[in-house]
């Protein structure tokens, strides 16, 4: 790969944003569940397996370094906007990032370290539950108001500390699957694709 095609072009940055338009739209369905209490910790899990057929075939996209963390940092200041606080910001950053590194490691045609990539990007999904654990009083003063007492009151019963440890690998869990069950449907796209 020459210096001029490693760079990002018109092309790659439509391919981005049509893309991250698709997962974002798949992440939202996702969350909609989100006002049982259960479904909204069950969401890390869950979330990743949904959402790695359209991240998969994004992948098969992807040649260059920085598409993912373009597509993480817009996910996080759109959950930002949602209202989720800014934690998300920076583990999109963080996991977009290493994800491109995952990627880049193999070449992008690794189908290891495509499906690695995916997993550890999944982790960005924990931002939304950081201020769970640092900020948890206001965060669930704040949830009062729009779902009452009883959701807030099953809220912290289901979210000790030790959770936190759960949701964070259980994100990574979700992404090896949801990369699995995206191969599996996108086979043909892969092969296409040259990875291997």
């Amino acid at each position: 790969m020459n210096q001029q095609s490693s760079k990002l072009q018109a092309k790659d940055l439509i391919t981005i944003g049509i893309f991250t338009a698709i997962y974002f739209v798949v992440f939202l369905a996702c969350a909609m569940l989100g006002f049982i209490p259960v479904f909204l910790l069950a969401m890390t899990f869950y979330g990743p397996i949904i959402t790695g057929i359209p991240f998969m075939l994004y992948l098969t996209k992807i040649k260059k370094f920085g598409m993912v963390t373009i597509t993480a940092i817009i996910c996080g200041i759109l959950m930002f906007v949602f209202g989720m606080g800014y934690f998300t910001m920076f583990t999109a950053l963080i996991f977009g990032l290493a994800a491109d590194f995952i990627l880049k490691a193999g070449n992008y045609t690794s189908k290891k370290n495509t499906t690695l990539a995916y997993a550890v990007y999944s982790i960005w999904f924990i931002g939304n539950y950081i201020p769970l654990y640092l900020t948890r009083e206001s965060y669930f003063a704040d949830l009062v108001s729009g779902y009452g007492q009883e959701y807030v009151d099953t809220l912290r019963a289901y979210t000790p500390g030790w959770m936190f440890l759960v949701l964070l690998a259980v994100c990574f869990i979700g992404g090896l699957i949801g990369a699995a069950l995206g191969k599996a449907v996108l086979k043909k796209h892969f092969v296409r694709a040259g990875i291997v």
